[in-house]
C-alpha cells in the first residue's frame, strides 16, 4: 500500500491529522482537569478503571502513540519514571510531553511517515496512518472519562458545542458587534 502513496500525501495527511489532534488535545486537557483529585478513585463499576487510571491512560497513551510514530516502533505499556501521582501531575506531565511528542512527529520526513510500522502484530501500516488511530483512541477514552465527571460532582466542559455546564454561546458577527 505505501508504494502507492506519495510524499506529498504523507506530509498533507500529517498536517491535517496533527492540526485536528492538537485541537482535540486542548479538549482532552480540559476534561482531565475537570476530574476532582479528591474523587479520582471513583469508578462507575467494579470492572471499570478509576478516574485517575483513565486520565492517566488517556494522557500516557497519547504520548506513547506520538513517540511510537516518531520512533517508528511501538513500545506500549512501559510506565515512565516520572509517572504522576495526582490529577495536577497528569496535567503537567501531559502538557510537557505532548509538546515534545508533537514536535518529534512534525520533524519526520515523508519517507519516514510512509514507512510501515508494526503495531503488536495486529497492524502494519505507514507511520502516518497511526495518527488517525491516536486520535480515535484519545477521543474514545476521553468520552469514557466525561461520563465520570458529573457522578464525581464535577462539571462537564464543552466539547463539540456546549454542555449543560458550559452552554454554547454563538459568536457575535463582526458587523453587529459594533
Amino acid at each position: 500500500m505505501s508504494e502507492q502513496l506519495t510524499p506529498e500525501f504523507a506530509l498533507g495527511l500529517r498536517a491535517v491529522m496533527l492540526d485536528g489532534f492538537k485541537k482535540e488535545a486542548k479538549t482532552t486537557k480540559r476534561v482531565i482537569a475537570a476530574v476532582p483529585n479528591e474523587k479520582s478513585d471513583y469508578r462507575p463499576d467494579p470492572c471499570a478503571r478509576t478516574a485517575w487510571e483513565l486520565a492517566w491512560h488517556l494522557a500516557n497513551t497519547d504520548i506513547q502513540f506520538l513517540d511510537g510514530i516518531a520512533d517508528m516502533k511501538f513500545s506500549m505499556g512501559k510506565a515512565p519514571a516520572d509517572k504522576p501521582t495526582d490529577i495536577a501531575g497528569i496535567m503537567a506531565w501531559y502538557e510537557r510531553n505532548l509538546e515534545r511528542g508533537l514536535a518529534r512527529v512534525e520533524l519526520m520526513s515523508a519517507e519516514q511517515l510512509l514507512t510501515p510500522v508494526n503495531f503488536a502484530g495486529v497492524f502494519n501500516m505507514p507511520a502516518v496512518f497511526y495518527l488517525g488511530f491516536l486520535n480515535n483512541h484519545s477521543i474514545h477514552h476521553r468520552g469514557e472519562l466525561v461520563t465520570y465527571l458529573r457522578p464525581m460532582g464535577s462539571k462537564v466542559p464543552a466539547i463539540y458545542g456546549g454542555s449543560y455546564d458550559e452552554p454554547f454561546v454563538p459568536p457575535v458577527p463582526a458587523e453587529t458587534a459594533a
